[in-house]
């Protein structure tokens, strides 16, 4: 029998790292990360990136592998992921999978491939997006895929490009790009759930925390090295918010009220993802059986 998988999701501030090494100790496992932006060099703090001490000599995958400039993309982190998986699977080591980033995580255990490219079509829509705007180019989209856009957030403008790049290429519906759910790799799927309000409590201390831990001074180092310059890196939630407070757009507690406003939206779209996956097994993150009762199931 091989060693196990293990897939943890949930929404931002449910638990998922503190189970992930808790688990990793109790099956002597290794962890992929599967967040999209912790990634990133240099993108720490508000990426909730766990440090070497909270990684607790646990060896971590896909953390700090391409620098800000690089324009990571959910194809390419797909075949990063499923290489590290099966490197340690070889080797009989278990493999614990962690992250909220919904489409990733679906990429990397589902049976989920991806349109080419088209350079022309994309500068076509990155133009219309530049001269238009993110809303009207959203309200395109709602036109060629009313089910798409009902996913997609105004302000993800690149995905918003992506979609209607890919309905040009393929003439189909965007949504028609994720199919019904065929695993291809056989993990153990386990959803964190956490009733809203302790949620909130949870975003709101992280959030004070990250500002605490340094964040805006993070944020200031990546902007000086070029991070709102970057297309995908740029888009990390919160860092935009921390900026404007840089800069003095906003005070302290505006900054953190948007990025609570933002992490809040951004919890609920993880939620409605993670809960069409008929394979997770949902926990409550505040049993005080947590850990016992997903080691039951491994």
């Amino acid at each position: 029998m091989s060693a196990p998988i293990v897939s943890i999701v949930g929404s931002t501030a449910s638990g998922k790292t503190a189970l992930s090494i808790a688990v990793a100790k109790h099956i002597g496992a290794e962890i992929v990360n599967l967040d999209a932006y912790q990634i990133y060099k240099q993108m720490d703090i508000g990426t909730a990136k766990p440090s070497l001490a909270e990684r607790e000599g646990i060896r971590h995958h896909l953390i700090d592998v391409v620098g800000i400039e690089h324009d990571a993309n959910v194809s390419e982190f797909q075949s990063w992921a499923r290489i590290a998986i099966a490197s340690l699977n070889e080797r009989d080591i278990p493999v614990v999978c962690v992250g909220g980033s919904g489409l990733y995580v679906k990429a990397v255990f589902d049976d989920l491939k991806f349109p080419g490219t088209n350079s022309e079509i994309r500068s076509k829509y990155e133009s219309l997006l530049e001269l238009k705007g993110a809303t009207a180019l959203h309200k395109l989209l709602q036109e060629k895929d009313p089910i798409a856009a009902s996913h997609i957030i105004v302000e993800n403008s690149r995905r918003v490009v992506r979609a209607l790049e890919v309905i040009e290429i393929t003439g189909e519906p965007f949504m028609a790009q994720l199919p019904q759910q065929e695993p291809v790799i056989d993990a153990i799927r386990i959803g964190l759930n956490l009733e809203r309000d302790a949620l909130l409590a949870r975003i709101k201390k992280r959030n004070l925390a990250m500002f605490e831990q340094g964040w805006p001074e993070e944020v200031a180092k990546l902007e000086a090295a070029g991070l709102f310059k970057t297309p995908t890196a740029s888009r990390a939630l919160g860092y935009a918010e921390v900026s404007k407070f840089n800069n003095g757009e906003l005070t302290e507690s505006e900054a953190i009220e948007q990025v609570m406003h933002a992490t809040n939206r951004y919890s609920r779209r993880q939620m409605q993802w993670f809960r069409r996956d008929e394979y997770i097994h949902w926990f409550d993150a505040l049993d005080s059986d947590l850990l016992s009762g997903v080691l039951k199931l491994i």
